[in-house]
């Protein structure tokens, strides 16, 4: 009897030791089925959310074209006062500003809607798309630029300037290039030719 009990004992305790290898394997792979996941859904998910962001402020960012006042009149600016000025050498609705010349003159563009204030006429405002996909704005078929020696808003120290042989000017209303000096209420020095400031002006803005 006593020997009939022990063939007996290590069969019952093998199924007992083999279940409890089984539920410890199978816990050790939630767990690191488990981890697996967790390490990997913030990775996944961190992108997602900064793309979607990112996709959520492009597609809510416009620019605004308006006017401001000078003494050689109203003149073109963007939303925030800053002026922008057309390039005697560009075609119709194409720049030829790149490289150099757009670190120092730096392209108007736009990631969302252009809308026209002021005295902009919004059947005038447009964009072209650059080599790099950018899209530029364009007023009247003129592509507009900032100039990287204006700290801000109120400055039109590119005014006149020859910078990359041909000038800038600013633009107004109707769509010319405004040719006389500049001076800005706002307090801002006159504006003269800036032919150093233009050509050698490669900081960008």
């Amino acid at each position: 009897m006593s020997a009939s009990a022990g063939i007996r004992t290590p069969g019952a305790i093998r199924p007992g030791a083999v279940l409890a290898v089984a539920l410890g394997t199978a816990l050790l792979t939630a767990a690191c089925s488990s981890g697996s996941s967790g390490s990997s859904t913030p990775a996944a998910a961190t992108p997602a959310g900064g793309s979607a962001t990112s996709a959520a402020a492009a597609a809510g960012s416009g620019l605004v074209i308006t006017t401001k006042s000078g003494s050689a009149g109203a003149f073109l600016t963007d939303g925030s006062g800053r002026a922008v000025y057309l390039w005697s050498k560009d075609a119709m609705d194409s720049s030829a500003c790149s490289g150099a010349c757009a670190g120092a003159w730096p392209p108007v563009t736009a990631t969302g809607a252009v809308t026209a204030s002021g005295g902009v006429n919004k059947a005038d405002l447009s964009t072209i798309t650059r080599s790099g996909g950018a899209k530029q704005v364009v007023y009247d078929g003129h592509p507009l630029y900032y100039f990287s020696g204006d700290s801000g808003p109120g400055q039109v120290n590119g005014q006149g300037s020859d910078g990359f042989g041909a000038k800038w000017w600013l633009v107004d209303p109707a769509g010319t290039s405004i040719t006389a000096a500049m001076t800005v209420s706002s307090g801002a020095s006159p504006s003269a030719p800036a032919s150093p400031a233009g050509g050698g002006a490669g900081g960008g803005y």
